[in-house]
């Protein structure tokens, strides 16, 4: 019993030991860094958060980076220092990360959106594109961007996220299906390296490091500038709802659409699992096509299939616009008293969750715990899925919920399905109005 007591006391004591000589030499060498920012040391508890809001590790010391040369300093910095000092690196966006991807237990946060550059260049020639900073938040290009009639391919739907953020993992909306992820509108980009070099990559220069970094999730180095791809903006946006009773026909709907030649820009469907009051809760956002039907519509708790659409249109085509709408409509099988549709300005449906997270944050629901999955399903499989997980699991639980689904990539490649499963959502109502 003493032998065990004794060697208890002696593997803390180790621990204690090696705790100490991990931390004790980092922060000096740290502090002796010349960066034209500067690091904190005290004020380190936001960046043990994200939105996630599952993980909380604390770093050790976060960087303000006014320039790129203090991120590839504190990254050269690091790399010099060996492995044995055991201090990792994180570049910190908006935080929008689930798992802590964005923090560093004991390491050093690199807070993007500090970074001063370069300012964002728009340029409207041939083949337009944006030179952005990686901290740049996509609202910010979009706006921007939009003062030349021009905006990006491909979204995320939530749009208060940064370009590092999400280049580093995919960037998958409801475009898509046509033009790929956000990854796949990219023609160059500047990074840091884990080494603290800084490098420009392309297709042709540095092309297994532009491959790699892009959907990397930030491993093979951090993105501090991009060149994304452009196209001529529209004034407005279609935006639809219908909804389905049956997943079989609802996927084959979706995959219908995304098939064809002449289709909507946005593409996107949705699982609504126990849900009740659906279409009331939608009116104050969409009108039903036939109010009576609608009104009639009860859902039961039933889950239910929505597809959510989108046609972009400029305010002098409002009439052609609307024939090509109900022509691609007439060749669906939706529940007929479903049919719900608004017109918005285009950013105004980009920025369509940000409206939602306004909701939330002023009823304290924003900042709760975010288990989430994402999936890839291939096709082949997707039915399988669906009966059990959305016919059997989900409808098991008391939670209601919604889930996404989206199909990818390219039209007429109907391969794989990406699924994002919010395994516990508190608050459906109001992101579903």
């Amino acid at each position: 019993m003493l032998f065990i007591r004794s060697f208890m006391i002696l593997f803390l004591c180790c621990m204690t030991i090696r705790i100490n000589l991990c931390f004790s030499s980092n922060p000096s060498s740290l502090r002796t860094l010349s960066v034209d920012g500067h690091f904190s040391f005290d004020d380190v508890h936001h960046a043990a958060k994200d939105f996630g809001n599952r993980f909380q590790l604390l770093p050790l010391a976060v960087l303000y980076p006014k320039s790129v040369s203090d991120i590839a300093t504190t990254i050269r910095h690091i790399w010099q220092m060996g492995p044995n000092s055991e201090l990792t690196v994180a570049a910190r966006g908006h935080s929008h990360s689930l798992q802590g991807q964005a923090q560093a237990h004991q390491g050093v946060v690199i807070n993007m959106e500090s970074l001063q550059g370069p300012k964002m260049h728009v340029y409207t020639g041939n083949n337009p594109y944006v030179d952005a900073s990686g901290g740049e938040l996509w609202i910010d290009i979009l706006r921007e961007c939009l003062e030349y009639g021009l905006a990006p391919k491909s979204w995320t739907d939530y749009l208060h996220l940064t370009v590092g953020g999400t280049l580093s993992n995919a960037g998958v909306s409801g475009q898509a299906f046509r033009h790929g992820p956000q990854i796949s509108n990219v023609h160059q980009m500047e990074v840091v390296t884990g080494k603290g070099e800084v490098l420009n990559c392309s297709e042709k220069q540095n092309s297994d490091l532009f491959h790699s970094v892009l959907g990397g999730l930030g491993q093979f180095g951090i993105i501090t500038r991009a060149r994304i791809s452009l196209e001529p903006a529209p004034d407005m946006v279609k935006w639809i709802r219908v909804l389905y009773s049956d997943f079989t026909t609802f996927a084959t709907d979706q995959e219908r659409l995304i098939g064809a030649e002449n289709t909507f820009d946005y593409i996107e469907g949705f699982v609504i699992i126990n849900r009740t009051g659906l279409l009331n809760n939608w009116r104050s956002s969409f009108n039903p096509q036939d109010p009576v039907q609608a009104s009639q519509f009860h859902s039961d708790g039933r889950t239910l299939y929505c597809l959510e659409l989108a046609k972009y249109f400029n305010r002098d085509r409002a009439d052609a616009l609307n024939e090509e709408v109900g022509n691609l409509l007439s060749q669906l099988r939706y529940i007929t008293s479903t049919l719900f549709q608004t017109e918005v300005p285009y950013i105004e449906f980009l920025d369509r969750v940000h409206v939602s997270e306004v909701k939330l944050r002023s009823k304290g629901l924003w900042e709760v715990p975010h288990p989430w999955l994402n999936l890839l399903i291939p096709k082949s499989k997707i039915n399988d899925f669906a009966d059990e997980v959305f016919g059997n699991i989900l409808t098991d639980t008391s939670n209601d919920g919604t889930t996404e689904l989206l199909l990818l990539f390219q039209r007429k490649i109907f391969s794989t399905w990406w699924l994002s499963l919010p395994l516990q959502c508190p608050h459906p109502q109001e992101l579903m109005a």
